[in-house]
């Protein structure tokens, strides 16, 4: 595929919708589900398809293909299930087929989780374990599922326990955006970037003003072809989690990824929307418990810590700390630098101007999450399946979805900007729907099967109004106590 063909299709702001019968994943491994239904009915409108299947007209003969779901997590931190948590195993499975049903040379399914999880657990739970050890047997040219993690940790009395370096840094591509990445501008000497239950010292290593780094599996960057299958939920952080978010799970360690900066806006921070001494004190504390390298010290800094977050609670705040909440003004920077790698990134480390593989999403919102997510969400029954060669137009759509005002999300509005390796290329206006719903733009098909969605509580701006003779639903989710000591990020 040349140059400009690649361009052109990543661009495109088409986005197809196929609607499944009933908003529920098939149980067992069907040949002819109605996920894999819904796949043919998106892949057909959209022009992926041709005589080699769903995908026969994304994947050239000979292309390695990755496919990346959201695996974020082994269990729901909350009571909604696995189901509106991670992407769907029949999801996967749909798409693993697929791709094998093309002349590709592999095809490999692989993310990264957040520290926390238990990644065995995970793909047993989903049945994924089985089902690619029968896979590969009967297929060789699939290659399995993959954890990218370089870092793994278990929280032992609310002190983080780490395994490092589990994957050699040689399975990894360093990229170093400098100047032309999006954290720039918010960039000081004063070490601000944070990311929950990390070293901060060694996040300041990787960004800095010049000095923006991330850490790619080589797996990513290696691919002719990506697939991402995110899973759509609302998020505590980035209000949405859709198709830009789910490159997160690109990058192996940590350090690389900043989620917030320490402070409130008064100070130049936007850890949480209202400073004061005790936010400050949470601050220094979560601080020093994540760099001591004892037990018992860490133990002494957790009851600190949550002695703070109590009052914190008692003196009304709702919203917490790590950045959780709509003036958020770093995760989407990190989310974009990271969407521009995956589309610009060469193998060796540096940027073109002209895209280096294909890439095309498709997103699960079968049973959608709503809430406290990510990592604690309700189940959303939406019974769709979003597909597009566009991350910015799929997250456009999804955030509607989720009965946002799109516009109000910085994820989604800045992933419209013109930068330098931009994402899209047409304002956020001229997104068009095909599929189930019809054709046309977004709101006028949405708005007749938008419902009520729980946010946030640090996102309840952002909601969009509410139509007419519906009420909003957001309302204080159990799990959002305020200074959250919510074990990562995701």
């Amino acid at each position: 595929m040349t140059e400009d063909a690649l361009a052109s299709r990543a661009f495109s702001p088409t986005v197809g919708i196929a609607r499944l019968p009933a908003c529920s994943y098939p149980s067992a491994n069907e040949s002819d589900s109605p996920i894999s239904q819904a796949l043919v009915r998106l892949a057909d409108g959209l022009g992926w398809s041709s005589e080699k299947g769903p995908f026969g007209m994304v994947i050239p003969p000979g292309s390695r293909v990755l496919i990346k779901p959201n695996l974020v997590l082994h269990q729901n931190e909350g009571t909604g299930g696995m189901d509106c948590l991670v992407t769907h195993a029949s999801v996967i499975r749909a798409a693993v087929d697929a791709a094998l049903q093309t002349d590709a040379a592999e095809v490999l399914v692989g993310d990264a989780p957040i520290q926390g999880c238990d990644f065995n657990a995970l793909i047993q739970t989903t049945g994924l374990d089985a089902w690619a050890r029968e896979r590969m047997a009967q297929e060789p040219r699939f290659k399995g599922v993959r954890d990218f993690r370089r870092t793994t940790c278990v929280l032992v009395h609310g002190v983080r326990v780490a395994e490092e370096n589990i994957q050699s840094e040689d399975h990894f591509t360093l990229f170093d955006l400098g100047r032309e990445s999006l954290l720039e501008p918010i960039s000081d000497n004063r070490s601000r970037f944070r990311v929950a239950w990390y070293d901060h010292r060694l996040m300041a290593k990787t960004h800095h003003p010049g000095v923006h780094q991330y850490l790619v599996a080589k797996e990513v960057v290696d691919a002719d072809v990506i697939i991402n299958l995110p899973k759509l939920k609302t998020h505590k952080k980035a209000g949405v989690t859709c198709a830009l978010k789910n490159l997160i799970g690109i990058n192996g360690n940590k350090e690389y990824l900043p989620h917030h900066r320490v402070g409130g806006p008064k100070t130049g921070g936007d850890n949480y929307p209202d400073d004061g001494i005790v936010k400050r004190a949470l601050e220094y504390v979560s601080d020093r418990q994540n760099v001591t390298s004892s037990y018992t010290g860490g133990m002494v800094w957790h009851l600190f810590f949550a002695v703070l977050a109590r009052a914190s609670r008692y003196g009304g705040d709702r919203v917490g700390m790590d950045g959780s909440w709509s003036g958020n003004d770093t995760i989407w920077r990190t989310c974009l630098d990271l969407n521009r790698i995956l589309l610009y990134g060469r193998a060796d480390g540096t940027m073109s101007d002209e895209m280096q593989r294909r890439v095309i999403h498709i997103a699960d919102a079968v049973i959608a999450g709503q809430g406290n997510g990510p990592l604690a969400p309700e189940p959303l029954d939406l019974g769709l399946l979003i597909g597009g060669s566009n991350a910015a137009a799929i997250d456009w759509v999804g955030a509607q979805l989720l009965a946002y005002a799109p516009e109000k999300i910085a994820l989604v509005r800045h992933a419209f900007d013109r930068f330098r390796w931009p994402i899209a290329n047409v304002p956020s206006s001229g997104v068009r729907l095909i599929g189930d719903l019809g054709t046309g733009a977004p709101k006028t098909l949405l708005d007749p099967i938008r419902r009520p969605v729980s946010h946030p509580v640090g996102w309840q701006d952002a909601g969009a109004d509410p139509l007419p003779g519906q009420s909003g639903a957001d309302e204080p989710q159990s799990g959002m106590a305020a200074a959250s000591v919510e074990p990562q990020d995701a």
